[in-house]
């Protein structure tokens, strides 16, 4: 039995036309594998929970004894790292329960104070 001369062309075209569909998806379309899918909920999750744990970061810091002498310093800090082990070292990023700092939240809580420090 002989194959008909267009489906050759056809396998082809076929084939051609899954990759490029592969290739725009993956690059352009937005689509994603199932471990990078996982990594971005974990980030996204970790951002969240990073945010809603600012009000309790700046409410340990204003309960200190001597928040208005540490905000002053902090806000004499330059670098972003600077204020980062300030706030981790000052105790406001230690979370009631926890043993010890959490960095993302130090990260952001520093951001926050050092905007309100600025107005």
């Amino acid at each position: 039995m002989e194959t008909p001369t267009w489906l050759k062309p056809a396998i082809l075209g076929g084939i051609v036309g899954a990759i490029a569909t592969i290739f725009v998806g993956f690059n352009q379309g937005g689509w994603v594998l199932g471990g990078s899918a996982e990594r971005m909920a974990q980030q996204r999750s970790v951002a969240a929970v990073t945010q809603a744990l600012i009000p309790v970061c700046i409410s340990q810091s204003k309960a200190d004894p001597e928040a208005a002498a540490k905000l002053k310093q902090l806000g004499a800090l330059e670098t972003s790292y600077e204020r980062h082990e300030f706030v981790m070292k000052s105790g406001w990023a230690t979370l009631p329960a926890a043993e010890s700092p959490n960095s993302d939240l130090a990260d952001a809580c520093a951001d926050a104070l050092s905007k309100v420090n600025q107005t």
